[in-house]
């Protein structure tokens, strides 16, 4: 059997450069994995071209982050082995809630959302609004190195799984209606996750790609199954639910299954909770959890996982 991938589409702003991200990333995915099945992760760490992060972000801002930055960040998380009381209590706590509230009255009233935004939150939609229109071809060339990285996947019959944390969740999506209904090639997603995915927002659902089809030509008809994780106190993810929103998916035949689980997210960068990490959420033992699972079903010759 054909080794399986697992390939990361990165969410919003400057990544660390491609090397070193990619390392980070895998870090908290390895530990997440280490933590719910070893043998797993041990499989894994022995083929690490079993795992890909699509690289975008310098296309679109032409600017790296540091990654020391990132990096206390990351050792807490792998050191800390699950939320701690205080961690779940400010996720859950009303202060992370409000804004939350006053955010999804701004999705449903789009003329709102400049006056709710603060500075942060209206350079995101610029640079959302950015890639949604594809101004300069911009999102054609976002979207390049994950269609190629797809496709040679499909042609090497890997299993893959898509992970889309963020705005990597809808460039993930048109890369695979594109896939579906321009190019017409069959690029089989085996499961396709998001994490902390604005997908279920109307404003980004008006920008789709296939927003304007009828029918089952407004989905991609390549993903099996999606799985959708959404962390408490998010405020990107204003609907948490994918299953109502893209249930006609099931209905057209688009996908066989569409699951949400709420997790909690316990990153912290200089002590301030960031609940929309992507390192937390691939430490995440839910979303480790899913992975592992998945990777079994295509590596059938590992060791039974061990009764805990």
């Amino acid at each position: 059997m054909a080794l399986p991938l697992i390939v990361f589409v990165p969410g919003m702003k400057p990544k660390p450069e491609p090397d070193l991200h990619r390392d980070a990333v895998y870090r908290c995915l390895h530990e997440g994995l280490r933590r719910v099945d070893p043998e797993v992760a041990e499989d894994l760490a022995a083929h690490r071209e079993g795992f890909r992060r699509a690289h975008w972000t310098w296309v679109f801002y032409q600017r790296y982050r540091d990654i020391n930055i990132d990096l206390p960040g990351i050792e807490q998380l792998l050191q800390q082995p699950a939320p701690s009381p205080a961690d779940r209590k400010q996720a859950l706590a009303l202060r992370t809630r409000l804004p939350r509230l006053l955010f999804l009255l701004g999705d449903t009233l789009p003329f709102l959302i400049n006056s709710l935004a603060g500075d942060d939150m209206r350079v995101t939609l610029a640079d959302v609004t950015r890639y949604v229109d594809n101004r300069d071809g911009i999102g054609d060339r976002v979207r390049a190195d994950l269609l190629t990285v797809l496709g040679d996947a499909a042609a090497a019959h890997r299993p893959v799984l898509l992970i889309g944390h963020s705005l990597g969740s809808v460039i993930s999506w048109d890369a695979l209606w594109e896939l579906s209904h321009v190019s017409a090639s069959d690029v089989p997603v085996d499961l396709f996750m998001t994490l902390g995915s604005p997908l279920g927002n109307k404003v980004i659902q008006r920008g789709l790609r296939g927003r304007h089809a009828i029918g089952a030509d407004r989905f991609p008809h390549n993903v099996r199954r999606w799985v959708n994780l959404v962390a408490y106190g998010e405020l990107t993810a204003l609907d948490r639910r994918m299953s109502n929103d893209f249930a006609d998916m099931l209905t057209v035949g688009a996908a066989d299954s569409i699951e949400d689980y709420d997790v909690f997210n316990h990153y912290r960068e200089n002590g301030r909770l960031l609940v929309h990490s992507e390192y937390g959420y691939l430490v995440n033992r839910t979303t480790a959890g899913i992975i592992a699972d998945w990777w079994r079903q295509h590596r059938p010759d590992l060791p039974a996982r061990p009764i805990r």
